[in-house]
């Protein structure tokens, strides 16, 4: 990527009896406004890194837009700390606040959601790949193998594009939804299809990642982490595998069972 989001700072620190001085390191937090069609739509505590696919990924959250040949263009001053979007439609009205609870149905099932904006972008996954746990393994050990940042700072979230052998694109952000909407904007820029791809995550499934990873349209979320009760009835109904506590050759497969076997077979099921 590039973009330095670590400083350093000057600590005291306590081990074993004995205090010292040391230059430790830590993650930036970075206030990014987005302003769109000259009004001010948010403001994104980040890390100052992928800032351009941070902004599609929100918007395309946001239920926006739908492709990146919506913008008309993206101007980042990380100066100031603005990004200026112009899109080629008006911004629609808002017509429930962003803290709104909402219930929403969907393909005959109803979900909870809580912001209007996921009822409008949620996605069922329609068609689906199997992995095998070897390749489940493979993948987080290259992504636990990669996470620099977080080795250095122990305060920063890391999402990924993957196919089924290897790390296609790893976004760093010290925002969990942050990190997911890098991977998103990166996805759209670059016109990547969803097709047998997954998420792999750093952190806990919760409700909230989980229907961030619907609204990109993978069918896939791998983590070494736990899920939550309602990430997992979330899962079901919009048909995403979920698999947890990826560490030392264990894992747990939560939902979509069937889509992860110890060997994958000759021909996918969809």
């Amino acid at each position: 990527m590039g973009e330095n989001i670590v400083d350093s700072w000057n600590i005291q620190k306590y081990h074993r009896g004995t205090y010292m001085e040391i230059e430790d390191e830590i993650a930036i937090e970075f206030a990014l406004t987005v302003v769109i069609q000259g009004e001010e739509y948010a403001t994104m505590i980040c890390s100052p890194s992928a800032l351009e696919e941070l902004v599609i990924g929100f918007l395309a959250s946001e239920a926006l837009i739908r492709s990146y040949e919506d913008i008309q263009y993206i101007q980042l001053d990380s100066e100031s700390g603005f990004a200026y979007v112009e899109l080629f439609t008006d911004l629609p009205e808002r017509s429930y606040g962003r803290t709104k609870r909402f219930i929403g149905s969907c393909c005959g099932k109803s979900r909870e959601f809580y912001f209007d904006q996921d009822v409008k972008t949620a996605k069922t996954i329609m068609k689906k790949h199997v992995l095998s746990v070897q390749q489940v393994f493979t993948l987080m050990d290259t992504f636990q193998q990669h996470s620099e940042d977080f080795k250095r700072t122990g305060g920063v979230h890391q999402a990924a594009l993957a196919n089924r052998n290897e790390l296609l694109y790893k976004a760093v952000d010290i925002g969990r939804h942050n990190a997911l909407d890098k991977v998103y904007g990166y996805l759209l820029k670059n016109q990547i299809s969803r097709r047998e791809k997954q998420i792999v995550f750093s952190g806990r499934i919760s409700s909230e990642v989980l229907v961030k990873v619907s609204k990109i349209g993978i069918g896939t979320l791998l983590s070494p982490s736990a899920p939550t009760d309602l990430a997992l009835r979330l899962a079901e109904d919009l048909n995403i595998t979920t698999v947890g506590f990826i560490r030392q050759n264990r894992l747990n497969v939560y939902t979509g069972q069937s889509y992860i076997q110890e060997e994958p077979p000759l021909i996918d099921i969809r």
